[in-house]
């Protein structure tokens, strides 16, 4: 699984985090560089979650270790990213600089992504799209979850994480 450490008035994801160790997926953080690309590590606790030295609460907290390519997110078979808006289609808005649909570009085909957003954040109208963007494939809120594409092809993807990523 590949999720994100939420900041800010993001929803908290720690819960979502822990739920995912507990049950023996391997999860994949964001560790983010100088750059505009986002490299991986691997979470194997919350208490491994430190504030970026330098950076204070702009940035959200990450695991010390190793730094992983952009690469290693064709490891993931489920990939939670946040959003500031969805909308139909699944196009999501988020902080700009365009980090994330860059990194989903390395996930495997057929990688159910889900946008994680506050209810008020999934909208009717369609947001403007790049090339680039990447769609979700559904969406969580604290409210519930709703498929946003028929071609998901995955019933329930966490059920049983015990040796998956």
């Amino acid at each position: 699984m590949a999720a994100y450490v939420s900041m800010g008035s993001e929803i908290e994801t720690r819960p979502l985090l822990g739920w995912l160790l507990e049950r023996g997926c391997t999860v994949l953080v964001p560790k983010l560089g100088s750059g505009l690309e986002i490299g991986w590590s691997v979470l194997r606790s919350l208490d491994d979650l430190h504030a970026v030295d330098g950076h204070g609460h702009l940035r959200p907290d990450e695991p010390e270790g190793e730094t992983l390519p952009p690469q290693a997110l064709i490891q993931a078979s489920v990939v939670f990213a946040p959003a500031l808006g969805v909308d139909p289609r699944g196009f999501r808005l988020g902080r700009g600089a365009g980090w994330y649909d860059r990194a989903l570009a390395a996930r495997a085909s057929g990688c159910p992504l889900i946008a994680i957003c506050w209810p008020w954040e999934v909208i009717d109208s369609n947001l403007p799209a790049e090339p680039h963007d990447v769609p979700a494939d559904a969406v969580l809120t604290p409210n519930g979850f709703h498929m946003l594409s028929r071609d998901a092809g995955h019933d329930n993807p966490a059920a049983n994480c015990q040796g998956n990523d």
